[in-house]
């Protein structure tokens, strides 16, 4: 499907999987990427860092957001920053999605 140009509904460009997580990049350049997830109730993604900050947009549903040990819940309108180089995770407190930017500058 091609999306440049078009107006289209975020949460309707991937769909939820029973016991998965389901990613569509919808932008991949360089500087940066822009990707589309869906997770299911208790799927997530383990502890790790990146070297650049990661914003995150809750399109639908709600998750579990930690970072450095600090857990919070972020839900459907909702964003967070996950700084660059601090270990973060999150789990979906129930089926979630989120649009996930990453500028690597």
């Amino acid at each position: 499907m091609d999306l440049i140009g078009k107006a289209l509904t975020m949460s309707d460009l991937v769909a939820y999987q029973d016991g998965s997580v389901v990613s569509k990049t919808l932008i991949d350049k360089k500087i940066g990427t822009l990707t589309l997830f869906s997770f299911d109730a208790g799927q997530g993604l383990s502890e790790h860092t990146a070297p650049y900050d990661a914003f995150v947009q809750v399109v639908d549903g709600e998750a579990e957001v930690t970072i450095e040990g600090s857990a919070q819940t972020v839900e459907a309108g909702q964003m967070i920053i996950m700084p660059a180089n601090k270990p973060h995770a999150l789990k979906a407190v129930k089926p979630f999605k989120m649009l996930l930017v990453m500028i690597r500058a």
